[in-house]
């Protein structure tokens, strides 16, 4: 049984992957939003005990990505760090000896909110960085969910959840992908991001991800 599922936007078929990536695979490119690098780091350095290692456990999820994918483009629909106290000298290493096992891979990053204030990757990245709408095929990647006149939206920001409520009161939120008319919005990829909950809505259609799979809410889904 296939753990992603295929979803047909702007005439092409894309894999919503349970990693909470985007594989488009005529494209041969991956779309992650949201890995906001650095969050750890810039709390502990306002004196928060958060635990350490997320910066590994992200890069290492992408590396498990590219290795099962092979794509020839990574396509990051913004905020990749979190804030400028993130970017500490470990974290700015692991990323350059990262970048250096997959130089055989154009990598772009659209800038989010959090860009703007953390900064833009290291030159030696050589990660291509743009404004939103950056437009690729038939998409416009984007960071913040909006509409296009000519290309069908891509982005991140909300870190979308969705919350299911069962028949004995319980409830369950889970990280989601979401789309509706002309945009679709993709879970947040980066550990100790949190998420924010999207109400059902008219039009409105939801993937939810959990147990390493990717399924579709149907439309009469117990929303609370």
């Amino acid at each position: 049984m296939s753990t992603h599922a295929t979803v047909h936007w702007a005439g092409e078929a894309l894999h919503l992957l349970p990693s909470h990536a985007l594989w488009w695979p005529a494209g041969k490119t991956l779309l992650i939003a949201d890995l906001h690098l650095g969050k750890a780091a810039s709390y502990r350095a306002q004196g928060q005990p958060v635990p350490g290692g997320t910066t590994r456990e992200n890069l290492a999820r992408l590396d498990a990505l590219i290795s099962g994918h092979r794509p020839q483009r990574l396509v990051f629909l913004g905020d990749f760090m979190h804030a400028a106290a993130g970017r500490t000298p470990s974290l700015l290493k692991a990323l350059e000896d990262w970048r250096e096992r997959h130089r055989g891979i154009d990598m772009t990053l659209v800038r989010g909110n959090h860009d703007d204030r953390a900064g833009d990757p290291p030159p030696e990245t050589s990660i291509e960085v743009v404004d939103e709408p950056w437009l690729l095929g038939p998409f416009a990647c984007c960071h913040h969910p909006q509409t296009h006149p000519t290309h069908f939206v891509l982005a991140g920001h909300l870190h979308p959840v969705c919350r299911l409520s069962g028949r004995a009161n319980d409830a369950l939120r889970l990280p989601c992908f979401v789309s509706e008319a002309g945009q679709a919005v993709l879970p947040a990829f980066g550990a100790f991001t949190g998420g924010h909950l999207m109400p059902a809505a008219p039009g409105r259609n939801f993937h939810a991800v959990g147990g390493q799979r990717v399924w579709v809410l149907p439309a009469a889904a117990p929303f609370a």
